[in-house]
């Protein structure tokens, strides 16, 4: 079954669990700390510019978006972690909303997969080990989508996805380059997100 990807919107912007829809439609979230690239990568993946709303402000989406592709998929923008600037009441909040995405969502067995966002440039952050662990600890299913490899040059990038590939928590996991200038990666997130979904 293929996905006509230009049949998408925003079903909504949930800030509470008890909003996340309940329909059974298969469920690809997309996991990473604030800036690392899951707008651009959304908005690549379903080719527009600017559907999923790309922040020059870290941390600046505080709810969880879900986006209807064709009445056959949601792919679910979780807020951004690792965010400095913003106070402890804000961070408990987000972090309680992530939290209840996997605790509390009545359609947890439709998360067919996690796509675990880390900035290729840094490597996986305290942050992103945390989630890593989560992610294992709770058994869901995850691939890394190393994002931003356009700004690394050929020795780095090599050095890289090997650190990436080797890492505990990463290894005997699919590591997917990805470059959101140059669309690198996008069939690959594809595949990965039909295989899973069996759509």
């Amino acid at each position: 079954m293929s996905l006509n990807t230009q049949n998408v919107n925003l079903k909504i912007s949930a800030g509470l669990p008890k909003q996340f829809p309940a329909d059974p439609c298969p469920q690809v979230a997309f996991s990473g700390r604030s800036n690392v690239g899951k707008s651009s990568l959304i908005n690549t993946l379903l080719g527009r510019k600017s559907l999923a709303r790309v922040s020059s402000a870290p941390g600046k989406t505080i709810t969880i978006n879900f986006y209807d592709v064709d009445k056959k998929l949601y792919l679910v923008d979780l807020p951004g972690y690792g965010f400095a600037k913003r106070n402890p009441e804000d961070k408990k909040k987000w972090s309680a909303l992530t939290d209840g995405y996997f605790t509390s969502n009545k359609n947890i067995d439709r998360v067919c997969l996690i796509l675990q966002l880390i900035d290729s440039r840094v490597g996986p952050t305290a942050d992103d080990e945390m989630m890593l662990n989560f992610l294992r600890s709770a058994e869901l299913p995850y691939v890394v989508v190393a994002t931003k490899v356009d700004k690394l040059n050929a020795t780095e990038r090599k050095k890289n996805l090997e650190a990436l590939r080797t890492h505990p928590l990463i290894e005997g996991v699919p590591v997917i380059p990805f470059s959101s200038l140059k669309g690198e990666g996008k069939e690959d997130v594809w595949r990965e997100i039909y295989r899973s979904t069996g759509l």
